[in-house]
């Protein structure tokens, strides 16, 4: 008796379409999920990206949301190094920035309240 050889391939291609199809309706759901974490996230300041509460510390904030670009230092890094941004700019000016984004920066809408005023009075001092 001959067995048919077509048949262990078809088999390994309609479990893998299924498995494919499964996983995008994981997928589909993880990106339901993120989006309503994402529109949530905004509405708690006081959490970093990492899930620290950072207080309203402005050092602390920085080092959450902005060292990554600027340098843990201010120094710079991807972004200009912010160690004399106090004598170009204002808190208000900075906090603008922050929120809105500037040039190649984009918004940080993720830092507002009282974190988002500590931090850009913190910089403003930078000078």
């Amino acid at each position: 008796m001959r067995r048919n050889p077509v048949v262990p391939y078809a088999i390994i291609a309609i479990l893998g379409v299924l498995t494919v199809v499964i996983i995008s309706f994981v997928g589909l759901n993880q990106r339901a999920d993120i989006q309503v974490a994402e529109e949530g996230g905004s509405e708690q300041t006081e959490e970093s990206q990492e899930g620290e509460t950072t207080g309203g510390d402005p050092e602390a904030v920085f080092q959450a949301n902005c060292a990554a670009c600027h340098g843990g230092d201010l120094s710079g890094g991807m972004g200009p190094a912010l160690t004399t941004v106090g004598s170009t700019h204002s808190a208000d000016e900075i906090a603008d920035i922050i929120q809105n984004g500037i040039g190649s920066m984009p918004a940080q809408s993720q830092v507002a309240g009282e974190e988002l005023t500590a931090l850009s009075e913190w910089l403003s001092e930078q000078k």
